[in-house]
């Protein structure tokens, strides 16, 4: 109301007045907000907020408009069938960039849509190389793959944890599965055995009958591929059925979440690996961190950082492009060059970071201590 009136009396004194008025560009994140692993998948989201709130302080103009960023989030519910009807709602919806999936198996086929619709996707935290693989121009991830992790964990099961023999278990994900399909290969290589190879599913809470079967096989070291909602209960009744073996889990599971889930059966004898550094190694890892806590009241879990870097990636794009049409965008995000909070951000001709680091934990403490 005050505008037109305002523009009426300049009208009358024969005085023109310019409004500029900010631009919206949508940002989608997609995670899982509900379910066994919201935790994660809020984690995420919160990463990308902030993300876009740095962003939004600093004014930013493309195109000689000013530009206000907008967070669009959506639950994918790490489910696959949600989470391509989800990305096709992004695309509705118009939204410039899209950060996320969380989880590989939903990741994989919505990025097809993105693809489709030529809507660039940065991913903090999908590590199933297949991804990257699909040969899906404007599909990036800021996190290693499981091909490079993989070979971490098989290689620290054999010689760093003397596992001459060692049992696997995954949660059939097309993460869980695939990190431990690259842990099975790096075992081999190692010169160790595998003595075992059982799985289970993203849903199960019971573990015994499994676990009785690899009981029998009497393995040095038990790998299990998935999230920290399985991984956790799961080393709980490893202790209850007597199983002296050492524990070993991906990023999935190298959370604060899994330690909460495993209680009293947490010792020094449980491990996990995560991509990239520890927080507080990271380059803006404790500033973030601090940051972080004030903002949302609660710490980091694992993969908010990569998020807050896959969304600058995504802005850092439009500004050099100056434009927000991803047409004009997507050819400055395959050459994005900048610090971010977990290290250079920088892409390969896949899509995959070119610096993807591994570093193994254990349990030390109450928490996840880097080795």
């Amino acid at each position: 109301m005050k505008k037109s009136l305002l523009a009426l009396a300049a009208l009358g004194l024969g005085i023109s007045f310019a409004y500029a008025e900010d631009m919206v560009v949508k940002i989608g994140s997609v995670a899982p907000l509900t379910g066994s692993i919201s935790h994660l998948g809020k984690d995420n989201e919160n990463g990308a907020l902030l993300a876009i709130e740095d962003a939004n302080a600093k004014g930013i103009k493309i195109g000689g408009k000013p530009v206000k960023f907008e967070l669009m989030g959506e639950d994918d519910q790490a489910d696959p069938r949600t989470g391509t009807t989800v990305a096709q709602r992004l695309m509705d919806a118009e939204v410039k960039g899209v950060v996320g999936h969380l989880n590989s198996g939903t990741t994989i086929p919505a990025s097809r849509i993105y693809h489709q619709a030529g809507v660039p996707m940065v991913s903090p935290s999908a590590t199933n190389p297949k991804l990257t693989q699909q040969g899906y121009e404007g599909i990036f991830r800021t996190i290693a793959n499981d091909i490079q992790q993989g070979s971490v964990v098989g290689n620290f099961a054999v010689k760093g944890l003397s596992g001459g023999k060692v049992a696997i278990i995954d949660d059939r994900t097309a993460y869980g599965q695939g990190l431990a399909d690259e842990t099975e290969k790096a075992v081999k290589a190692a010169g160790g055995e595998i003595v075992a190879r059982e799985f289970t599913t993203d849903k199960s809470t019971d573990f015994m009958a499994i676990l009785t079967k690899i009981k029998a096989a009497n393995p040095d070291v038990i790998m299990f591929g998935g999230m920290d909602a399985q991984g956790g209960p799961m080393l709980k009744q490893i202790k209850q059925l007597g199983i002296g073996a050492k524990f070993v889990t991906g990023d999935g599971g190298c959370s604060p979440e899994f330690i909460k889930l495993a209680g009293d059966a947490m010792s020094a004898n449980a491990y996990c690996t995560m991509a990239g550094v520890p927080l507080d190694k990271m380059p803006g890892g404790k500033d973030f961190n601090a940051r972080f806590e004030k903002r949302f009241g609660t710490g980091v879990q694992i993969y908010a950082p990569y998020a807050y870097d896959a969304t600058m990636a995504i802005i850092n794009a439009m500004v050099a492009a100056d434009s927000v049409d991803p047409e004009d965008y997507l050819p400055e995000l395959k050459k994005v060059s900048f610090e971010g909070v977990t290290g250079n951000i920088s892409f390969d001709d896949k899509g995959d970071i070119e610096e993807g680091a591994v570093t193994v934990y254990q349990y030390k403490d109450g928490k996840w201590d880097a080795m």
